[in-house]
């Protein structure tokens, strides 16, 4: 199966090269690394690797917790082959052309991108805020997510659960957030129609999945805001049941 995991790394010469030893010597097969962060002398990456299934990852953990200085700030299963860089630009491009599924085809193809669970559009009306009594206020670089149900589905990905129990959205903010349940996700709002997409990362087999970086976050809003520039006042339709044809008889 397909694992990644998100180890925090001293950023110096060898320790890359000793934490993809570790990850070979417990019998993972690394197939992807993708550099999040280097900031302070440290490094956040990304290791996509190939697992064997009967394995326990514990010994993987134990391995990676030896090295001096290194840290996992999380395990999950990707799920599908790794991406490389492009697929933003092709994934923009499939709404582009077909814009009259765009909203459909970004909710679902987004998941893969970000190795995340599921995704979905949902709708905040206009006054959601001050009727629930959550007006817009300062908040944490990564609150906690009360899940209320308010906000409406209008398209999820074929992964998300049912019943779909929806996150409190406002303030309208591109942002990492995590649940009671300990589901991460990330939030970025289209900027029209009261319409945001919400991305989710959940744990699965007592496999601890990481926050979603800000660098996984700036991404979604970047394709959010894309997005929006190609569809446009369709989006200002988004959830709208078309009208019924009218039958004119003679």
């Amino acid at each position: 199966m397909l694992l990644r995991v998100r180890i925090t790394l001293p950023d110096r010469p060898g320790a890359l090269g000793q934490v993809a030893r570790t990850l070979g010597v417990a019998g993972a097969d690394i197939v992807q690394v993708v550099v999040l962060e280097r900031l302070g002398g440290r490094a956040v990456d990304d290791f996509t690797v190939v697992w064997p299934g009967a394995s326990r990852v514990e010994r993987l953990l134990a391995g990676l917790a030896a090295i001096p200085g290194v840290q996992v700030d999380g395990v999950w299963k990707a799920i599908g082959a790794p991406v490389s860089g492009g697929h933003d630009a092709e994934l923009l491009a499939q709404v582009a052309a077909n814009p009259a599924d765009g909203l459909a085809t970004l909710v679902d193809a987004v998941p893969g991108l970000l190795a995340a669970d599921w995704a979905v559009a949902v709708i905040v009306p206009p006054d959601w805020a001050v009727r629930s009594g959550h007006a817009p206020r300062p908040m944490p670089a990564e609150p906690t997510l009360h899940l209320g149900g308010e906000p409406t589905s209008v398209y999820a990905s074929w992964r998300a659960p049912e019943p779909l129990r929806l996150p409190e959205v406002t303030p309208l903010l591109a942002r990492p957030m995590t649940g009671p349940d300990g589901t991460r996700y990330a939030v970025a709002p289209f900027g029209r129609a009261g319409l945001v997409l919400v991305v989710a990362r959940a744990d699965d087999d007592e496999l601890p999945a990481a926050a979603f970086h800000v660098t996984e976050v700036d991404r979604v809003a970047q394709l959010v805001r894309a997005a929006t520039v190609i569809l446009g006042d369709r989006l200002d339709s988004a959830g709208v049941e078309p009208a019924a044809p009218v039958i004119e008889h003679s």
